[in-house]
């Protein structure tokens, strides 16, 4: 770290505290200070430059540097800087946001909501649902099931649904009425000589088993991510979704598919529900949806929970619920543009076609002796490492191969001991073979000095 007392890294340390972080280990180590990007690469504040091999936190879709994410914040600065979408007021780019997020959807939803970051989607999609069972007069119907190893935010609510130890421990969550089902990770968690499609039936009556022992009738709302993105990037086995969704409508509860890492292009369509032929109740979606280049976030809601919640606003007199920010216009402007540019450029059929390099690139990860497992589908995967010695102390692994990375002029993300890709959807063939030349050297590295 910089020692001078003016520089950056030492105001940073002495002002600021940061998410995901050993508070104490951040002042002995200081941060890393990014400047600039430019397409899949970022700089530090010494020009060395990165492969930003997660797009940033799995949500720069576009690359950094687009200039016409810039020249439509530009614009719609100069024209409209600011206004809400509270007591029935309304701009052009949050009414254009909506219809195109609504004509875009995969299975038939009927109004978007905007919030500003995955984390308030899911935590308003909770409030939606509650309110619901409400105006059916259901009052009973609250409890909510989500998955171990899941990812859906860090709000008291939505880090409740999250199933990660680290995001309930000293908070005191989760709240109740916040179930947790089996985590459709088929290595981890199959029986012996048990075969992926029956791992499958048994996650989904494990779920059916929760809902028979909790009372069908007290259960609102099931939601998963079509893969699993923080939790290590779980690709749901044979059989899992085929499984599952049918014992969600045999006993009426709603589901909500957490789009915000999936959602524009991801696994090789526009959404997870397309990849896996989903049919949600409820679609939360951020990340990809501006590229991240300013905050946004939204919730498509079909009719069958849009009718009572209306209904319910208009016996109360109000909807209560909103933030100064949903659906601000600048942040509507980017993430038109940038829904723009992954269409006009074909993003997802890019994807398509890169993904078969960058999964060849990833499972040939999984030979190196320190790995046991790699996942992956379109271009988000990870490797799993293990070494006896360090097995006691899960992560250690995971966060000096990130430092080898680092090193080698990559950034990734290790979780516990697994190192995640999820790189920007602009990504060509020769540079998916750098990022991963990066890796497979990196993991090298660690192999010896252990």
């Amino acid at each position: 770290m910089n020692q001078l007392p003016n520089s950056i890294e030492a105001r940073d340390v002495a002002f600021q505290l940061h998410s995901y972080m050993d508070a104490r280990k951040h002042e002995e180590n200081g941060p890393l200070v990014i400047e600039k990007g430019d397409g899949i690469f970022v700089e530090d504040n010494n020009g060395k430059r990165y492969i930003e091999g997660m797009a940033g936190l799995w949500s720069v879709a576009v690359g950094f540097g687009e200039k016409r994410l810039v020249e439509a914040a530009a614009r719609q600065m100069e024209k409209l800087p600011y206004y809400h979408t509270f007591t029935g007021k309304t701009h052009g780019p949050s009414v254009e946001l909506a219809e195109k997020l609504v004509a875009m959807a995969p299975v038939p939803m009927s109004k978007a909501y905007f919030t500003n970051s995955g984390s308030e989607a899911n935590d308003t999609a909770i409030k939606l649902i509650w309110y619901r069972s409400n105006a059916l007069g259901k009052p009973e119907r609250k409890k909510i099931i989500s998955r171990v190893r899941g990812y859906h935010g860090v709000t008291i609510a939505s880090a409740s649904l999250t199933g990660l130890p680290n995001n309930h421990r000293s908070f005191d969550l989760p709240i109740e009425n916040i179930l947790h089902t089996s985590s459709p990770h088929y290595r981890s968690m199959k029986k012996d000589g048990e075969s992926e499609p029956d791992f499958a039936k048994r996650c989904a009556q494990d779920l059916e088993d929760m809902i028979l022992a909790e009372g069908p009738e007290t259960i609102a709302a099931f939601f998963a991510e079509p893969v699993m993105g923080a939790g290590g990037v779980v690709v749901p086995p044979e059989g899992y979704w085929e499984a599952v969704q049918p014992i969600l409508k045999k006993y009426d509860i709603l589901f909500v598919a957490d789009e915000v890492i999936c959602g524009f292009g991801r696994t090789g369509n526009m959404f997870g529900t397309e990849t896996f032929e989903l049919e949600p109740d409820i679609m939360t979606l951020s990340k990809a949806l501006s590229s991240s280049y300013l905050p946004m976030s939204a919730l498509l809601v079909n009719e069958k929970v849009y009718g009572p919640v209306a209904d319910e606003s208009h016996k109360i007199g109000v909807w209560g619920h909103g933030y100064t920010a949903s659906g601000h216009p600048v942040a509507a402007a980017v993430a038109l543009e940038n829904l723009k540019i992954i269409e006009e450029r074909d993003l997802v059929g890019h994807v398509r076609d890169i993904s078969p390099t960058f999964l060849k690139r990833l499972h040939a990860l999984s030979e190196h002796p320190l790995a046991v497992e790699s996942r992956g589908i379109g271009l988000i995967g990870a490797v799993e490492l293990h070494h006896d010695e360090m097995s006691k102390t899960p992560g250690v692994l995971g966060a000096r191969t990130n430092m080898a990375f680092h090193e080698g002029g990559l950034i990734s993300r290790n979780m516990g001991d697994s190192m995640a890709f999820c790189p920007p959807l602009i990504i060509s063939e020769k540079q998916v073979n750098d990022m991963f030349d990066i890796a497979e050297a990196g993991i090298e590295t660690i192999a010896k000095a252990l």
